[in-house]
């Protein structure tokens, strides 16, 4: 593929490195798209490995900063004035052949939309689909008070909108795309292009109870901010509910997860 023109697309792959057999297939599924992009590592230096992937893939490395929030903010001041779009992609998850075109499209062609997502097929180690995520133009209107349906791989942001925004809340250790994808909301339209766009790999021990337990509390912090000051107060009457619809989805995902490990994986 000819790549004589300035990217208009920027990802950031942020990776402690621990997973480094899946990170060349996320590198090779955003090189294999039709679309033009910058990418740009941000990982511990000293890892050999990752210094081998990033000099064999000519991807410029950038130093961890500690968290991933801080990650993604050091990846984005590479954002230059020929960069519109950004997003991030996690060292083990990939994009749909194809897929940055529909969603680069659709956001060319919604100039007041800030972010255009697809649906994300979570899959198992080996790739196996165990649950599609497509909850499509329902997503962003329950965002505010219902589970986050956005899937965040596959997704692009306007570049002038995440510098609006500020980026990523640091604050936030697991919810910060909610918060980021509340406050893009506020400016701008969040739009779905109706297929797949991309790959979650589910790991069934990647969180501990004690992290989903967290991610609820800090996914419930951003949806309070959000909200006007005078309803907040009752914001907590959805919080419950939605907290059990949440953890249902996760253990039916875990639960298939280890079906397939055991091998007794069925229809």
């Amino acid at each position: 593929m000819t790549r004589d023109h300035k990217a208009r697309v920027l990802i950031i792959i942020a990776t402690l490195g621990r997973r480094p057999e899946y990170l060349e297939q996320t590198i090779q599924s955003i090189r294999s798209q039709s679309v033009q992009s910058d990418l740009v590592l941000v990982a511990p230096p000293e890892n050999v490995q990752i210094q081998a992937i990033a000099a064999l893939y000519s991807i410029p490395l950038i130093p961890d900063p500690g968290s991933l929030p801080l990650a993604l903010n050091r990846g984005a001041e590479a954002l230059e004035p020929h960069h519109e779009y950004l997003n991030w992609l996690n060292d083990d998850d990939y994009l749909e052949p194809g897929s940055m075109q529909e969603v680069l499209s659709a956001l060319d062609s919604n100039t007041n939309a800030v972010a255009a997502f697809g649906y994300c097929r979570y899959v198992d180690t080996e790739g196996r689909e165990l649950w599609l995520s497509k909850a499509g133009s329902l997503a962003p209107k329950i965002l505010p008070w219902g589970p986050d349906l956005i899937p965040q791989p596959g997704m692009l942001l306007r570049a002038d909108a995440w510098r609006d925004v500020g980026g990523v809340d640091p604050s936030y250790d697991l919810a910060f795309d909610l918060d980021l994808l509340l406050r893009l909301k506020k400016i701008g339209k969040l739009i779905c292009v109706n297929r797949v766009v991309s790959n979650f790999r589910w790991h069934p021990d990647s969180l501990t109870v004690e992290d989903r337990d967290k991610n609820l509390r800090e996914s419930e912090r951003a949806k309070r901010a959000a909200l006007p000051k005078i309803l907040r107060p009752v914001s907590r009457v959805w919080d419950v509910p939605v907290r059990v619809a949440i953890k249902f989805a996760a253990r039916r995902v875990t639960a298939r997860t280890q079906r397939y490990s055991s091998g007794n994986a069925h229809d």
